[in-house]
């Protein structure tokens, strides 16, 4: 007999039923365990399913950090570092994750952030994380490098009732005027908001890419920038820097950020923001809204963990008048119980990125709707355990002090 099921997928508590099945005497220990389909997995599962399917060059790109990778190994630390604190005999009948975020009702606080690519990782590429997305009411921030039109992804999903947000994350190019094409396609395939990447004027050393000799293969390229002009050529003096006197010759600036702001209907947020001067700066500009971010230690090796400076930032826009924008946080997120810590530390919302293309890579489109309904129901448990009924009750009271 099939033993009904929670809904977390657990059979219910009590009975003989709940305990272990006994191991069949006439078949040896090693083929008691059932196979596993893809769509078994666990969150924990999806690096070693991904490394498997996608080979080391891909994966060096997929999962690698910056230089030592520092970061990128501490920015999950952080979050572990962490602990809870359990209340016990709350009301939770009713309880619910639902939010809002820039004005509009979410059913959870979980977006899918931008990376690059993803037809490197699997066919069905964004437009199967879009549909996981839409699917499970995530929100998506598309990447401007995406291997997929912008277009094609917003007509995928635009009109899926429940859906979550659908923003489109963009680097500023040396062309203005192409970044205002860019951007008014954003706006015309209905995007909601754009999110701009303010970390990365320069790429950080990829030590682990260039061991593997990772290279994009033939048809995958960033299909929404081909046409992008060059950026004009600089004259490095002799002795000079390729770097300072070269390529960051047009690296964007705060007069950038006003300049975009006053060119688009759309609200802007700015990813990549650690510092709380950067932060206050970014909010007496008028933006929408920040996320916090080091780029999932890909740019500045021994930068902070988000989660170190998640509360620091947040403390510093709480000190300050007038009103406050959206504030979310990327990096090392792997559990439900890290999304939760998140929202006691001042977040309105999180993205996940490295898991989210782990699962796509495993099984696609319905690998990357299972992984957020995983993320989804361990946000609730957490939530049950800790005595929450909504989002509203997360604060830092739920942080375990020392």
């Amino acid at each position: 007999m099939t033993l009904p099921r929670s809904a977390f997928g657990a059979p219910p508590q009590g009975g003989a039923a709940s305990g272990p099945a006994e191991p069949d005497p006439r078949r040896p220990l090693g083929e008691q365990r059932p196979r596993r389909t893809p769509l078994d997995f666990l969150l924990n599962d999806l690096a070693p399913l991904a490394h498997e399917r996608l080979g080391d060059a891909a994966w060096a790109y997929l999962a690698g950090g910056a230089a030592d990778e520092l970061t990128l190994g501490e920015n999950t630390c952080a979050w572990r570092r962490l602990k809870l604190s359990p209340r016990v005999l709350r009301p939770l009948a009713g309880g619910h994750t639902r939010s809002t975020l820039l004005g509009r009702p979410l059913p959870h606080p979980i977006l899918l952030a931008p990376v690059a690519y993803q037809t490197l990782f699997h066919p069905d590429g964004e437009r199967g994380s879009a549909l996981a997305a839409a699917m499970q009411g995530a929100g998506l921030v598309l990447s401007a490098q995406a291997g997929t039109r912008l277009d094609d992804v917003a007509a995928l999903v635009r009109d899926e009732p429940g859906r979550g947000p659908l923003w489109f994350q963009l680097y500023l190019q040396p062309d203005r005027g192409f970044t205002l094409d860019l951007v008014r396609r954003a706006e015309a395939a209905g995007y909601e908001a754009l999110v701009l990447t303010v970390d990365a004027p320069t790429h950080g050393v990829r030590d682990r890419e260039l061991r593997a000799g990772f290279r994009l293969p033939p048809g995958v390229w960033a299909i929404n920038l081909h046409g992008a002009p060059p950026a004009p050529p600089a004259a490095v003096p002799a002795g000079g820097s390729a770097l300072f006197d070269g390529l960051l010759h047009h690296a964007p600036t705060w007069d950038d950020v006003a300049w975009l702001q006053a060119r688009t209907r759309l609200p802007l947020l700015l990813k990549g923001v650690l510092h709380p001067d950067d932060a206050l700066q970014a909010a007496g500009l008028g933006v929408a809204g920040l996320v916090v971010s080091n780029h999932g230690g890909r740019t500045l090796d021994t930068a902070p963990a988000t989660a170190l400076a998640l509360p620091r930032i947040a403390a510093a826009l709480a000190a300050r008048p007038g009103p406050q924008p959206a504030l979310l946080v990327d990096g090392g997120i792997r559990r439900g119980t890290d999304v939760f810590k998140a929202l006691a530390l001042g977040a309105s919302a999180v993205l996940v990125g490295r898991p989210m293309v782990m699962a796509l890579a495993a099984a696609g489109a319905p690998g990357v709707a299972r992984a957020i309904r995983l993320l989804r129901d361990e946000l609730e448990i957490t939530m049950a355990l800790t005595g929450c009924a909504s989002l509203d009750d997360i604060g830092p009271d739920r942080l375990w002090s020392a």
